[in-house]
């Protein structure tokens, strides 16, 4: 039985649910945040369910980027609007010592 992940830190569970019911469940919790206008949000989602989310959310205005992938689940970031990347500084050891 899988968790399905409302907000963070709070799961449920859907006993006797099979599967196309939890991704059911997912999409249904993913178009009302798309829905709610929020500019930035992280919702993690069953694998199976990424493409039917990529899908939602490119037509309701957002573009998505996966962050993390663990055994059948996926977090994922949800922006909308122009954003510039986010730049990380990275120090490279090999540089350093020349």
């Amino acid at each position: 039985m899988r968790h399905i992940h409302v907000v963070p830190g709070l799961r449920l569970r859907f006993a006797g649910r099979d599967e196309t019911f939890n991704e059911g469940v997912e999409i249904g919790l993913l178009a009302a945040r798309l829905a709610s206008g929020s500019a930035e949000f992280t919702m993690t989602l069953a694998v199976s369910t990424l493409d039917q989310a990529r899908m939602l959310a490119t037509n309701m205005g957002y573009r998505l980027h996966v962050t993390m992938v663990d055994e059948g689940a996926v977090e994922v970031m949800f922006l909308t609007g122009s954003r510039r990347p986010k730049l990380q500084l990275v120090y490279d050891k090999l540089r350093a010592r020349s």
